[in-house]
């Protein structure tokens, strides 16, 4: 594994392995040269690399967190690290004995990162609970969806990444740039539900001001016939995103449409949208793509995976790299001037002298089932 570069270049990382927004996380961390150390079960570890993307550019261990022994491991570790990622129920931490007080103790520089859904207090911070769960409470999930039709969740992209493991990731960077100042480290309480309710700041504002109305009725929730997907005639869609006036005109200038009632009126926009479901469908995908090529009429195919891969932008700008065979998104945000960092599958850390455990106690923790 090539060695870490980037704005994080020297900063350690202790991830405890855990579902996606942990690893998200640490994967957003690595990303940009942070050397990041999954901390996984003893049995789950072995020398075969791991190739899911959200363990690209980590090293990995098993330790066994039940046992003094690998507490007292985990302990000497965090000595050694920056940031420690935790993704457990409050109070499980606590009862291992690898707390926030139990870590600060040993490390007061370290930043002490913890992901859960409800967060670290309140009424429900103890109950089970996934992304559809968080957005609901947060009330993401009721604003989701068409006019008529069922609140529809968003696959687990609004808790889990955006308001869980990119919010995480984000206040990482805030205590480690407070370190600076202060010299200690800070505990980061990132909740699925705290994230996922910030993402939506604009339009809770709508909502409380009378402003935003009920689900798929309004200008970005497919509400409004100029910002919604249209099928073709042969079954793919288009994307359409022509909210502002010239936009809009050129968009129907290039369809060939000079009649359209005005769009300005809500009482017209069924009429404009059942005029737009007719003329898209007269055209395979393809070939609107060739009437839109380089407007300003904001239409895009909609693509699938496999499909963005291969578009010509997404390939000139190198938006998805291929790592070993398989295409994922590269790393962003860009910083300009600073080379892409290590995306190859996560490997097995053997040698912790480093962070601080000798080889000769490392034998002996992986002779007694502690260590792997």
């Amino acid at each position: 594994m090539e060695e870490s570069r980037g704005p994080l270049a020297g900063i350690r990382v202790l991830e405890l392995a855990g579902l996606a927004p942990g690893p998200f996380a640490g994967m957003m961390l690595a990303d940009h040269g942070a050397e990041v150390l999954r901390v996984d079960r003893v049995k789950a570890v072995s020398d075969v690399p791991r190739r899911d993307v959200m363990d690209r550019g980590k090293r990995t261990i098993g330790l066994d967190l039940k046992s003094p022994e690998g507490v007292a491991a985990f302990k000497r570790l965090a000595g050694r690290a920056d940031v420690v990622i935790e993704v457990f129920r409050p109070g499980v931490a606590e009862r291992l004995g690898i707390g926030p007080a139990d870590l600060h103790a040993v490390n007061e520089r370290l930043v002490y990162g913890r992901m859960t859904g409800w967060g670290q207090d309140g009424p429900l911070a103890s109950t089970a609970g996934h992304d559809i769960d968080y957005i609901a409470i947060a009330g993401v999930l009721s604003m989701l969806g068409r006019a008529g039709g069922k609140p529809t969740p968003p696959i687990n992209i609004l808790g889990d990444f955006a308001g869980g493991g990119l919010m995480l990731a984000y206040g990482v960077l805030l205590a480690l740039l407070e370190r600076e100042r202060t010299g200690r480290g800070r505990v980061v309480d990132a909740a699925m539900v705290d994230g996922a309710a910030l993402l939506f700041s604009m339009f809770y504002g709508g909502v409380h001001s009378g402003h935003w109305g009920p689900r798929g009725t309004n200008l970005l929730d497919t509400g409004a016939p100029m910002y919604d997907t249209y099928e073709t005639a042969d079954g793919g869609y288009l994307a359409v995103g022509a909210l502002e006036p010239q936009f809009w005109a050129e968009m129907l200038a290039r369809m060939g449409i000079d009649d359209m009632p005005g769009r300005d009126d809500p009482a017209n926009w069924p009429a404009i949208r059942e005029r737009l479901t007719e003329a898209f469908r007269s055209r395979t995908r393809a070939e609107w793509e060739a009437v839109f090529e380089g407007s300003d009429a904001c239409v895009s195919p909609v693509l699938d995976p496999r499909e963005a891969v291969r578009h010509p932008h997404n390939q000139a700008r190198g938006t998805f790299v291929e790592v070993e065979g398989l295409p994922q998104a590269a790393p962003a945000p860009r910083l300009a001037g600073v080379p892409r960092g290590d995306l190859s599958p996560a490997t097995r850390l053997h040698d912790l002298s480093a962070w601080g455990l000798p080889g000769d106690e490392a034998k002996a923790l992986r002779a007694a089932g502690v260590l792997a």
